[in-house]
C-alpha cells in the first residue's frame, strides 16, 4: 500500500481475521491512521470486543514503521477507544459504542383547530412587531458600549427611571428608581420576594381563595404557609386578618381580582393598609392587568397609599407578550437589602430587551399599543355579554368591565362536564373550581362557573370562538 499526503488511501486489516477497509486522511501517517481507526469504531464498523492486528502485522500491511502503529494504538488506548492487555492483544473497548442515528421524531397527530380560551394566553398575533423593531433600532444606536456587558442585578437604570415616570403617571405608584427591581416575569419576582421575606423571619403569606396554583406552589416551595382569604364582590375579605401570625404577608390582586373580576373595595383597601401598619406585615400587590379597565379610568394601585408596606408587581406579559420575560417590582426600602441578596449579583433579564422596552415606553409606543388592545378587549367583553343575554338566562357574567378574562356563573352541577363539552366544539376553557384554594371551605361564593379568556384569540378568530362557546352553554 502507498500513502499520499494530499489524497486518501484505503487498506484492509487482515490479521486476526479482521477484514476492514480504512481510509487514511490527513497530513501524516500516524494522524491519518489514528483518525481512521477512531472513525471505524465510531461508525460501528469495528464493534466492541473486536481484536485488532498486532502492531507488527498492521505495520507490514501498511508498509510503515512499527513505531507509527504503536503510537497510534497507545493514543487510542489513552482516549478509551481501545484496550491493550498483555497476552490478549489490542481490542476495541466495550464502552466505545458507535454513534446511532436518532429515531425520527413522531409526527404529531392532526387535531381539530382549537380556540384556546384558557387563562394566561393572549392574542400573540397582535404583538407590535413594527413598533418594537423601530424601538430596537433606536435603542441599539443610542446604547453605550458598556450596555453590552453584564447588567446590574437590579436592572438597567434607564428602564427603572422610565418605569418610575410611567407607574406614577398611569398607576399612581410611588416608584423611586432606586427601589425598582427588574425581573424575568412575575413568577421570578415572587420567588425573590419569598426568599427575602423568609430571610427576615416571615413564614406565612396569606393568599386569595381564588388564584393560580402555580404561585401558591412557589410560595409553599419557599417554605411559606399559604392560608386562603375568602373573596366576594368587594374583593378579598379582610375580617380574618388579625388571625394571621405577626410579620405575615398578604398577596392580593386589588385592582382586578383573579379570576373573579372584582376590585378591592375602598373600605377594605383602608383595612389592609391599617393591618400592615399595625402588625408590620407586607402586602404583595399583583397588578397583572391594571391598564385594562373599560368602564372608567383604572383605579390606582394600592401601593400609592403606603409605599413602605406594599411590594408592587407589574408585568409586560399581558400588555405586550410573556415571551419578553419582563416584569418589575417596587420594593419598600426596608426590604431592599434582602431583595438585592436574593436577586443575585448578575442581572437575569436580557439587557438588550430592557433597552428596547425603555425606548418603547419613553417614545409613547407602549401607550399607543395598550390603547389599541384596550379598545379591542372592551369590544370582545361587550360581545360576550350581549351573546349571553340573548342565549340563556341560566348563565351570568360577573365582575367589573376590566381585564382579559371573565367568569361565567353556571347552574349547579354543570361545571364538571362543561370543559369536555367545550373541547368537542374545539374550545379550551377552565372551570372556576380549578382556581379554588385546596384549603378553602366549600365551593366558594359563586359555585359552578367557567373562566373565559376573551383575549386569547385573534380578532379574526374571536367571532367563531364566541359562537362555539354559545353552543355549549346550558
Amino acid at each position: 500500500m502507498t500513502y499520499n499526503k494530499t489524497t486518501s488511501s484505503k487498506t484492509a486489516l487482515t490479521g486476526s481475521g479482521v477484514d476492514l477497509h480504512l481510509e487514511l486522511k490527513g497530513s501524516g501517517l500516524r494522524v491519518g491512521l489514528t483518525e481512521a481507526l477512531r472513525e471505524a469504531v465510531r461508525s460501528g464498523r469495528l464493534t466492541p470486543g473486536t481484536r485488532l492486528p498486532s502492531s507488527r502485522a498492521l505495520a507490514q500491511d501498511l508498509a510503515v514503521a512499527r513505531s507509527t502503529v504503536t503510537e497510534c494504538y497507545s493514543t487510542l488506548v489513552e482516549e478509551g477507544w481501545l484496550t491493550a492487555r498483555h497476552g490478549s492483544g489490542t481490542q476495541v473497548a466495550e464502552r466505545a459504542q458507535p454513534l446511532r442515528k436518532a429515531a425520527p421524531a413522531p409526527q404529531p397527530r392532526q387535531s381539530k383547530p382549537t380556540h384556546g380560551l384558557g387563562p394566561g394566553a393572549a392574542d400573540y398575533a397582535d404583538f407590535p412587531r413594527t413598533a418594537w423593531l423601530s424601538a430596537a433600532r433606536r435603542a441599539f444606536a443610542a446604547a453605550p458600549h458598556s450596555a453590552f456587558g453584564y447588567g446590574d442585578a437590579l436592572g438597567r437604570m434607564e428602564l427603572r427611571e422610565a418605569l418610575s415616570n410611567y407607574l406614577s403617571r398611569v398607576r399612581g405608584v410611588y416608584a423611586d428608581p432606586g427601589r425598582i427591581v427588574i425581573c424575568s416575569g412575575y413568577h421570578h419576582g415572587l420567588g425573590v420576594i419569598a426568599r427575602s421575606l423568609k430571610e427576615q423571619g416571615t413564614n406565612t403569606v396569606a393568599v386569595e381563595a381564588y388564584g393560580l396554583s402555580i404561585y401558591r406552589d412557589l410560595l409553599s416551595d419557599a417554605g411559606m404557609k399559604t392560608p386562603p382569604i375568602e373573596v366576594d364582590e368587594g374583593g378579598a375579605l379582610t375580617i380574618g386578618l388579625d388571625t394571621l401570625p405577626p410579620a405575615a404577608a398578604l398577596s392580593l390582586t386589588p385592582a382586578h381580582q383573579f379570576p373573579s373580576g372584582y376590585a378591592l373595595s375602598t373600605e377594605r383597601r383602608s383595612t389592609v393598609i391599617d393591618w400592615a401598619r399595625r402588625t408590620g406585615g407586607i402586602l404583595l400587590e399583583d397588578d397583572y392587568d391594571g391598564e385594562f379597565r373599560y368602564d372608567r379610568k383604572p383605579v390606582g394601585a394600592l401601593q400609592g397609599l403606603d409605599p413602605d408596606h406594599v411590594v408592587y408587581f407589574g408585568t409586560a406579559s399581558k400588555s405586550i407578550a410573556p415571551a419578553l420575560r419582563l416584569s418589575w417590582m417596587v420594593v419598600p426600602e426596608r426590604l431592599m437589602p434582602a431583595v438585592t441578596r436574593a436577586k443575585g449579583r448578575v442581572d437575569t433579564v436580557s439587557v438588550l430587551d430592557q433597552l428596547i422596552f425603555t425606548e418603547f415606553l419613553t417614545s409613547g409606543a407602549f401607550d399607543r399599543h395598550v390603547r389599541s388592545r384596550r379598545h379591542s378587549y372592551r369590544q370582545r367583553r361587550e360581545d360576550l355579554l350581549h351573546a349571553i343575554s340573548i342565549q340563556t338566562e341560566d348563565v351570568k357574567l360577573i365582575g367589573m368591565a376590566a381585564g382579559l378574562q371573565a367568569v361565567l356563573t353556571l347552574p349547579t352541577g354543570t361545571e364538571a362536564w362543561m370543559p369536555q363539552a367545550a373541547a368537542r366544539q374545539g374550545l379550551t376553557v377552565s372551570g372556576l373550581s380549578e382556581f379554588r384554594h385546596p384549603q378553602a371551605n366549600g365551593p366558594g361564593r359563586w359555585g359552578d362557573g367557567l373562566v373565559v379568556n376573551f383575549s386569547a384569540v385573534s380578532d379574526s378568530a374571536w367571532p367563531s370562538a364566541l359562537q362555539s362557546l354559545m353552543r355549549v352553554l346550558p
